[in-house]
C-alpha cells in the first residue's frame, strides 16, 4: 500500500522493518494503526524475544549517543591553547634561545601554573556534572512473547533494549521511552515542556482511522515522544522510533558543530593579537635604534627581549584562571551552580540580555486558583464548591491514581469541609475529545435527586447549557477575554436529574444549567520576583521566549513586575516574517517571544548576539538546544533533560532565578578582578616601554639590566596576585564586565603615556639627584633610582585604577592595598639591602627620595584626573 511503501522507503538506511513515518504536516497522509503495526511487522500482542533480539542487534540500543567527558591530561593540552599562554610560551621560548635563562626558567613555570589551575578548574567541573546525570528513563512495561503462539507478558525491560515495533503500557508519572504510536489511552494528558516548552499537560488518545495530520507534529493526539512524561491517565502504544531516530534524539544532530566563539574567548583573542603585534614590533626596534645611534648591536638582545617580556603580562593566565576558578569554587559550595567551562563565568559576567522560557522560571509547574465567577462577573465561592465537587469524585469514582493539575489547583483552593456535603453516585473522568469531565452526586435530604456537575472547557460546557444565543455568545467572549489575560478558564455547569441507575453517567448531557468560571493563573516562582529585581539593578535586560500562549506569558512578566511596552509582545508568526536584518531591531523592543519553535528561540538568540549583546540562555528541554548553542552562555537546571543539560555551560541545582543572579554576580567580581589586572599592568608596563626605549636612545649605557628587568617583573608579577582575591566594590557591579579589546587599548594607551610621562620626568630628576653635590655619576645608580621609581608607581597604579577605586572609603585595606605596599617597600629596601649588588643596583642618594616624592604625589594626582575624566566619557557613552 502506499503509506507503508512511504514508510519503508523513509526508513531507508536501517534494518528495521518498515520504520513508520511520523507524519508532520497538513498534507501528509496518517496511517491507521493497522498499517503502523504492518509497517513495523509486529502486532497487538508485541515482540518475540527472538524478534527483538534481532531488531536490538541490528538498530541498536534505545540510547543517546554517549557524551564522554575529557581526561585530566587532555584538558592540560588544551589549556596550552589559550592565546596568552600561547604568547607566554613563545617568549619563555625565545628567552632560552638568546641565553636569557631566568626570564625563561619564570616564564615557563608561569605557564605551567597557568595550565595546571584552568585544567584542575575544569576537571573538577566534569566530576561534578558526573554525579548530577541522570537517565532519561530507566526501565519500561512492554508486552513479550517466549514464542510465536505464547500469551504476551507484561515485562520491565530496560529502556535501551527496546525496539520499533515493542508494544509498551504507559502508566501515571511515567516517562515516554521512545517515540510511539497509541493503540489504546484512557484519560492520558503528558507533559511535552521539554519539547515544546507549553505549561498544561496535553490530552492525548488513540486515533484509529485513516485521515490527514493537522497542525504540528507535537499537537498530533496519537502520537507521545521520547523526553515527554505521563501526567496522568494510562495507555498501550507501540514504538515507532528509538535512539538516534528518535526525535528527542535528532535534535543532537547540529550540537556535533561547532560553536561560535564566545565573548571570553573573542576578547582574549582581540588582546592577544594586540600585544602580539607589540611585542614582534618592539625587539627588532630596541635593536634597530641602538645599533643606528649607540652602535650597539647583537649585545642588546636579552635586552630587547626583556623589553618584550616586561610589555607582556606574564600573570595573566594564573590570574585569569585563579579568579575564575575561586568564583567557580564558591558558587558550587554556596549556591549549587556548576561551571563547566571556566571561561563561561567572565560570559556571566559580561551578561547584559538573559533570555528564559516561563515555565519552571518564571511560574512554577502547576496552576493556582484565580477567582471563581458567577454568570454576572462577580466572585461566587459556590462555583468553586461545584467544580471541587466535580474533581474530588471523579478522582474518587473513575478510578484515577492523582488528581490532574487543575484539579489539584481547585481541591487546594476549596473549602475542605464543604467536600463531604455530596454523596458521590458515579463519575466520567475528563473527555480528551469533548472536553468535559462529569460526576454524579447525591445531596443528603434530597431524595429521589441527583444533580450532574459538568466541568471543562467554556464553548464545549456552554454548548450543552440552556441559555440563549446572545447569552451564550456574551459567556463565550467573556471566557475568551480571560484567556487573553493569561488565566485558564473552566466553566461549570449542573443539572438536576432523577435518581436512576447508580453505576452510570449520562453520554448525552444537555440542557445544563450554567453557574460560572473558574480561573487559574500559573503559579509564580517565589523568588522570581526579588531576582529580577537584583537582575534589572545590574543592568541585565530579560527576554522570555515561550512555547505558551502570549496572554499567559505576558500576565506572568506583569505579576512578577517585568516591564512590557504595549509593542513588546509578538508570537512566532511575526518573527518568520521578518528578515535577519528587521529582527534585530525587532528583538530590541520586544520582550515577550510566544508561541516560539526551538529554531525561533535561536533565531532569536543570534539576533541579538549580532546585535550587540553578551546573551545568556536558560533552558531545561530538548527544544531549548539549538538556543543553548547560539548564546553566548547557555544555563541549564540539573534537572533538564540529559543533552540540555549537557549542552549547557552553567548547571544550577534548581530552576531558580536567585542562584543565576548570584552567579553574574560572581562572574562580575571574577570579571573586574581581570579587568583591573589588565588596566592596570598594561598601561604600566607600555609606559615603561616607551620610557625604556626613549632612554636607550637617550643615555649611552642600557637605562636597566635585563637582570633588573626581570626582578622587577618579579616583584610586580608577585603582587599582582592579589587581584585574584580582590573585591571589586559594588558600584563595579552594576553593569556588565566584558574584556573589549578597543576600549582596553585606549585605556592603556592614554595611562600608557602618563606613565612613561612619570618615568621621562624620573630621567630629569636622577640627573639633577646625580649631578648634585656629594654625588657620583653612576650607571648603578640610574638603575637604582629608576628601579625604585617603577616599582612605586606600579604600586601607585594598582591602588588607584582598579575597579571600584573611587568608591573606596574608609574600611581595612584589601588584598591588593596590602600587595601595594609590599611593593613600594621592595622598592624602597632592595637597592640598599646586600641584595642589590648581585642585580647591580646600589644605596641611592637623600636629595633623590625628596624628588621622587614630589614626582609621585603629582603622578598621582594626574593619574586620580585622568580617571575621573575617562570615566566621565565612558558614562556618556
Amino acid at each position: 500500500m502506499p503509506e507503508r511503501a512511504a514508510a519503508r522507503q523513509a526508513g531507508a538506511g536501517s534494518d528495521v522493518p518498515g520504520t513508520v513515518v511520523l507524519p508532520g504536516t497538513d498534507d501528509t497522509a496518517v496511517p491507521t494503526v493497522l498499517e503502523v503495526l504492518r509497517g513495523l511487522d509486529s502486532g497487538p500482542r508485541g515482540l518475540t524475544d527472538a524478534q527483538a533480539g534481532e531488531r536490538l542487534a541490528r538498530v541498536g540500543e534505545n540510547t543517546l549517543p554517549d557524551r564522554r567527558d575529557a581526561s585530566w591530561p587532555l584538558l592540560l593540552a588544551r589549556s596550552v591553547r589559550d592565546p596568552f599562554t600561547a604568547v607566554l610560551l613563545c617568549l619563555g621560548l625565545v628567552s632560552a634561545a638568546v641565553a636569557s635563562w631566568g626570564t625563561a626558567v619564570v616564564t615557563l613555570l608561569l605557564v605551567a601554573v597557568s595550565c595546571v589551575l584552568r585544567a584542575s578548574g575544569e576537571h573538577r567541573a566534569d566530576r561534578s556534572m558526573a554525579g548530577l546525570r541522570e537517565l532519561v528513563a530507566t526501565t519500561a512495561t512492554v508486552l513479550r512473547r517466549s514464542g510465536g503462539g505464547a500469551a504476551p507478558a507484561a515485562r520491565e525491560v530496560p529502556v535501551a533494549d527496546l525496539v520499533p515495533g515493542d508494544v509498551i503500557r504507559l502508566g501515571p508519572g511515567d516517562l515516554v521511552p521512545a517515540d510511539v504510536r497509541l493503540l489504546r489511552a484512557a484519560g492520558l494528558r503528558v507533559h511535552q515542556a521539554a519539547l515544546t516548552g507549553e505549561s498544561a499537560p496535553v490530552a492525548k488518545y488513540a486515533v484509529d482511522g485513516p485521515g490527514r495530520a493537522g497542525g504540528g507534529v507535537f499537537d498530533r493526539p496519537e502520537l507521545c515522544f521520547q523526553g515527554s512524561s505521563v501526567a496522568s491517565g494510562s495507555a498501550t502504544a507501540v514504538v515507532v522510533a528509538t535512539g538516534p531516530r528518535a526525535r528527542f534524539a535528532a535534535a543532537l544532530g547540529p550540537d556535533r558543530a561547532r560553536r561560535e566563539p564566545s565573548v571570553f574567548e573573542r576578547s582574549v583573542h582581540g588582546i592577544s593579537w594586540v600585544l602580539v603585534r607589540f611585542m614582534l614590533i618592539t625587539p627588532p626596534l630596541v635593536l634597530m635604534a641602538n645599533a643606528a645611534l649607540r652602535g650597539r648591536g647583537l649585545e642588546t638582545l636579552p635586552f630587547a627581549v626583556a623589553v618584550a617580556v616586561g610589555l607582556t603580562p606574564e600573570m595573566l593566565p594564573v590570574i585569569v584562571t585563579g579568579c575564575l576558578a575561586r568564583g567557580a569554587s564558591l558558587l558550587a559550595r554556596a549556591h549549587r551552580v556548576i561551571v563547566k567551562r571556566l571561561p563561561a563565568l567572565h560570559d556571566l559576567g559580561a551578561v547584559d540580555v538573559l533570555c528564559l522560557d516561563k515555565t519552571g522560571t518564571l511560574t512554577q509547574d502547576r496552576p493556582v486558583v484565580e477567582q471563581a465567577l458567577g454568570p454576572d462577573g462577580e466572585e461566587d465561592p459556590e462555583v468553586l464548591e461545584w467544580a471541587a465537587a466535580n474533581a474530588w469524585w471523579t478522582l474518587q469514582l473513575a478510578d484515577l491514581p492523582a488528581p490532574d493539575a487543575l484539579d489539584e489547583a481547585i481541591l487546594d483552593a476549596a473549602d475542605p469541609d464543604g467536600l463531604p456535603a455530596h454523596d458521590g453516585i458515579a463519575a466520567l473522568p475528563f473527555d480528551p475529545v469533548h472536553r468535559l469531565a462529569t460526576a454524579v452526586v447525591r445531596t443528603p435530604g434530597r431524595l429521589g435527586t441527583h444533580t450532574l456537575v459538568v466541568k471543562g472547557a467554556a464553548e464545549d460546557v456552554l454548548e450543552r447549557c440552556a441559555l440563549a444565543d446572545d447569552e451564550r455568545a456574551r459567556l463565550l467572549a467573556d471566557a475568551a477575554r480571560r484567556a487573553e489575560t493569561g488565566l485558564r478558564a473552566l466553566a461549570v455547569a449542573t443539572a438536576e436529574r432523577r435518581a436512576g441507575l447508580r453505576d452510570t453517567v449520562p453520554a448525552d448531557v444537555r440542557g445544563l444549567t450554567y453557574r460560572g468560571l473558574v480561573t487559574l493563573r500559573d503559579a509564580l516562582a517565589p523568588t522570581a520576583a526579588e531576582a529580577l529585581g537584583v537582575l534589572a539593578e545590574r543592568g541585565v535586560t530579560v527576554k522570555v521566549l515561550t512555547g505558551d500562549h502570549p496572554g499567559t506569558a505576558l500576565r506572568a512578566c506583569r505579576d512578577l513586575g517585568v516591564p512590557v511596552a504595549p509593542d513588546g509582545v509578538v508570537t512566532a508568526g511575526r518573527v518568520d516574517a521578518v528578515s535577519d536584518t528587521e529582527l534585530a531591531g525587532l528583538v530590541r523592543r520586544t520582550t515577550v517571544f510566544a508561541r516560539c519553535t526551538p529554531e525561533h528561540k535561536a533565531r532569536i538568540t543570534a539576533a541579538l548576539r549580532s546585535g550587540g549583546h553578551t546573551v545568556g540562555f536558560l533552558g531545561d528541554g530538548v527544544n531549548d538546544l539549538p538556543a543553548l548553542r547560539a548564546a553566548d552562555v547557555g544555563i541549564a537546571p540539573r534537572a533538564a533533560t540529559d543533552v540540555a543539560r549537557e549542552s549547557a555551560d552553567v548547571v544550577l541545582a534548581e530552576k531558580d532565578l536567585t542562584a543565576l543572579a548570584h552567579a553574574i554576580g560572581t562572574g562580575r567580581h571574577a570579571s573586574g578582578n581581570i579587568a583591573s589586572y589588565l588596566r592596570v599592568t598594561l598601561s604600566s608596563n607600555l609606559g615603561n616601554v616607551i620610557a625604556m626605549l626613549s632612554a636607550g636612545l637617550l643615555l649611552p649605557f642600557l637605562p636597566m639590566l635585563p637582570a633588573q628587568v626581570l626582578a622587577q617583573n618579579l616583584c610586580f608579577d608577585a603582587a599582582q596576585l592579589a587581584f585574584a582575591y580582590d573585591r571589586p566594590r559594588p558600584s563595579a557591579l552594576l553593569r556588565p564586565t566584558a574584556l573589549r579589546p578597543r576600549e582596553l587599548l585606549g585605556f592603556i594607551t592614554r595611562f600608557g603615556a602618563l606613565n612613561a610621562t612619570a618615568d621621562l620626568v624620573t630621567f630629569g630628576v636622577l640627573a639633577l639627584a646625580l649631578h648634585g653635590p656629594g654625588t657620583g655619576d653612576d650607571e648603578a645608580v640610574f638603575h637604582s633610582g629608576w628601579f625604585t621609581e617603577n616599582l612605586l608607581t606600579q604600586a601607585l597604579v594598582m591602588l588607584l585604577l582598579r575597579l571600584g577605586a573611587r568608591a573606596a572609603g574608609g574600611g581595612r585595606p584589601g588584598p591588593v592595598a596590602w600587595a601595594a605596599a609590599a611593593l613600594a617597600a621592595v622598592g624602597l629596601a632592595l637597592p640598599p639591602s646586600p641584595l642589590g649588588p648581585a642585580l647591580g643596583l646600589t644605596a641611592l642618594p637623600v636629595l633623590y627620595y625628596v624628588l621622587l616624592g614630589a614626582v609621585l604625589v603629582l603622578y598621582a594626582a594626574g593619574l586620580l584626573a585622568a580617571r575621573m575624566r575617562y570615566e566621565r566619557q565612558r558614562a556618556r557613552a
